[in-house]
């Protein structure tokens, strides 16, 4: 038991060591295991989940792994006679069948209090955007505005244009997601979140979600569902500039502007930054197309 002893509090030290090291900041590179780092409230409440459940994961990994070397070490073979034969032990039973459904139990009681956190809906959002998808590309509907001919401003990607998806920060956003065909998924891996777009659902339904976003930048967008020929060149670009950036460009897009020269006016760039159109049929579409 002495060795199993020593094994323990070697153990401990490293995952001590290993918290120091991080500075136990649970918002940095290390304790994300992976994630983006999200730029809504809403991800925020995702990636501690995320971070969570690994470390639970951890904890029964380890405690496994211990077990295992340690039966290796302890019953290891010292000659030809058999060890001790146990058929049944009833407490080791019942403890490693109620300790998976404790340990499922809590996962799940988490989840869904993140998941009910996530997809609590707003009685007064700021702003309201309609996104139409449709094979294979994404059209942007901004409805409170009103621009030349009376209709709202909208952007509308094609194969040779990469549509830009201008959010103000600090506001919260209601998205109402609609498909013109078959079921699409809209994802930005920054707001560690996506949803399926069902055609058929009215706005209103279920392909509605709000966010708030916090930093401003550009962040890929993409549909995450397999939709068909095409679907590796459905992507598009989330843009998060201030409040009064916003308000600015949604003014010179009522004016008569493209979103192009919007974005300029207000000091952005009018292409999208973070990813490109692929043009079907080239080497790099190929790849892409082929999950290269």
């Amino acid at each position: 038991m002495a060795r199993g002893s020593r094994l323990a509090r070697l153990a401990a030290l490293g995952l001590l060591g290993v918290v120091t090291l991080t500075g136990c900041d649970l918002n940095n590179t290390f304790w994300r295991f992976g994630w983006p780092e999200g730029i809504t409230d809403q991800s925020q409440d995702m990636r501690r989940l995320w971070t969570g459940s690994v470390i639970a994961a951890l904890i029964v990994g380890f405690l496994v792994w211990g077990l295992i070397l340690y039966s290796v070490v302890r019953h290891r073979k010292r000659g030809d006679e058999l060890p001790k034969q146990t058929a049944y032990n009833l407490p080791l039973e019942i403890v490693y069948t109620i300790a998976p459904f404790i340990i499922i139990a809590v996962l799940f009681f988490f989840t869904v209090v993140v998941q009910d956190k996530v997809l609590k809906r707003s009685p007064n959002p700021d702003e309201t955007i309609a996104v139409n998808a449709f094979k294979w590309n994404w059209q942007f509907v901004y409805p409170k505005t009103s621009g030349p001919g009376g209709q709202p401003v909208d952007t509308v990607g094609t194969s040779e244009e990469i549509p830009i998806l201008v959010l103000p920060t600090n506001r919260t956003i209601r998205f109402e997601l609609a498909s013109a065909d078959v079921i699409h998924s809209f994802w930005v891996p920054e707001f560690l979140f996506k949803l399926d777009v069902i055609p058929g659902n009215e706005n209103g339904r279920n392909n509605v979600f709000d966010v708030t976003v916090r930093k401003t930048g550009a962040y890929v967008g993409r549909c995450a569902e397999l939709c068909g020929t095409y679907h590796a060149y459905m992507n598009f670009e989330v843009r998060s500039v201030s409040p009064a950036d916003y308000d600015a460009y949604l003014a010179a897009r009522e004016s008569g502007l493209s979103t192009y020269d919007a974005l300029v006016k207000i000091g952005q760039p009018g292409h999208a930054t973070t990813t490109h159109p692929l043009v079907p049929g080239t080497v790099a579409a190929s790849r892409q197309g082929n999950g290269g």
